[in-house]
């Protein structure tokens, strides 16, 4: 049975086991399955997907609905989390909350789970207001949406900053068998509030994995929202991260992307701008090798007027990788005075890596400073010859030239035991040892 039909054929009884009284989630869940039985998973035909092929991650026979947690220990994913600092911490294993090594609070500050929030009074009116209004309706979304059971909610309240980072951890372990997880993020920040989140997807195991997240953002007038995520899982691993994020009036709102492992990974990650004195960014760094394939696909929506948006998306390709960069600005008729920038460089470190690059400027305004470009080049090789002139080997050499290729934008990482996690990463995918205090 293919894997579509498995999960339609599956739909009925997940949702009369999670869903409960709930009837407004009942015809939410309803819609969203017939929705997807209609459009299905995206194919190449798609020209948003016509560099980026689903067909070998569907293939799996995937186990669609683990009944309990596995237990697992903290010294078992200490590694994967920003320990160095103090976090509130919401720790999923395969798509199941697990209390034991989680730790929140309640403050003006709630971080609890989409299940309480999709169940309890308290929330309803958030979840009225913001839950799938959002996320555009798409096989994947629609997907998710049907079988949302867990995730992240968070609400940062009016005029308050969240006093430390929000860590959302989601592990796979698939002992027995392939596992596909549908997490669904909701993270609402109110007026004059701030908050800084970290997200992982990471698989325990060597069985396939699959994850079909969706997250949706609303960040209310003069709301910061600082978003880092990492994304280096093994292998056998797959990753499609649909992320949305809504921005009110005088709003800041950043997202981080280090996409350096796992078998295929695609990132939507769109931004709507409903207000003027908006502020949007978008970075992000692709170190990939073998037959590792990684697509960027963006959208920076200018509704409003004297708004900006910056996206620099930096990418290093070896061996057989692929990396795929589809990057669209639309700037309305409305939208004067807008500033917005799109970069897109590479490089290819083997004759065989292949970089798609596309990136896209729609413009119905007449009074703005828009502009987008694409390098794809290789290392410098007079750079190279200088560093090796000057006694450093030749791997090293390569290593430092990559490193600074992607230093800019791991300057904007405003945590700083991010920056100095993630600059370990990338030295050890670059395999060398740069030689300095990271």
């Amino acid at each position: 049975m293919e894997l579509k039909e498995k999960l339609v054929s599956s739909f009925l009884a997940f949702e009369e086991e999670y869903t409960g009284a709930n009837d407004d989630l009942h015809k939410i869940r309803n819609q969203a399955i017939k929705d997807f039985e209609t459009m299905g998973f995206p194919s190449r035909k798609e020209e948003d997907y016509k560099y980026t092929s689903l067909k070998s991650i569907l293939k799996e026979d995937y186990s669609l609905f683990p009944k309990k947690e596995n237990a697992i220990e903290y010294k078992d994913i200490k590694k994967y989390l920003i320990h160095e600092i103090d976090t509130y911490d919401l720790v999923f294993i395969d798509g199941i909350y697990s209390s034991h090594l989680s730790s929140t609070t309640h403050d003006k500050i709630d971080v609890c789970l989409m299940s309480s929030a999709l169940n309890k009074d308290l929330y309803k009116p958030v979840i009225d207001n913001y839950f799938n209004k959002l996320a555009p309706k798409n096989g994947l979304n629609s997907l998710n949406t049907a079988f949302t059971k867990e995730g992240a909610f968070i609400h940062i309240h009016k005029n308050t900053m969240a006093d430390k980072p929000i860590q959302i951890i989601n592990f796979s372990t698939g002992n027995e068998s392939s596992i596909l997880v549908q997490p669904r993020n909701l993270i609402v920040v109110d007026e004059n509030s701030h908050c800084q989140i970290i997200e992982r997807h990471q698989s325990l195991t060597e069985h396939p994995v699959l994850t079909n997240s969706v997250t949706e953002i609303f960040a209310d007038k003069r709301a910061i929202v600082d978003y880092y995520k990492i994304q280096n899982d093994k292998l056998s691993a797959s990753l499609i991260d649909n992320t949305y994020i809504e921005q009110q009036s005088e709003s800041f709102c950043s997202v981080h992307t280090f996409s350096l492992g796992g078998k295929l990974t695609r990132n939507n990650l769109n931004f709507y701008q409903r207000g003027e004195r908006i502020d949007s960014t978008m970075k992000g760094v692709t170190i990939i090798e073998g037959k590792q394939h990684v697509d960027h696909n963006t959208l920076v929506h200018h509704i409003e007027p004297n708004c900006e948006s910056h996206q620099d998306y930096k990418g290093i390709f070896d061996e057989k990788s692929v990396g795929v960069f589809n990057g669209k600005v639309v700037v309305e008729k409305e939208a004067q005075q807008t500033n917005a920038y799109q970069s897109n460089n590479n490089v290819l470190l083997d004759d065989k890596a292949t970089i798609n690059s596309k990136p896209q400027l729609e413009i119905f305004a007449d009074d703005v400073k828009c502009s987008h470009g694409c390098t794809i080049g290789q290392l410098d090789e007079e750079a190279l010859f200088y560093l090796q002139s000057r006694g450093i080997p030749k791997k090293e050499a390569s290593g430092l030239l990559m490193y600074a290729f992607a230093n800019n934008v791991l300057e904007s990482v405003k945590i700083p035991e991010i920056k100095k996690r993630i600059n370990k990463l990338i030295a050890h995918k670059l395999g060398v040892e740069l030689g300095f205090n990271l």
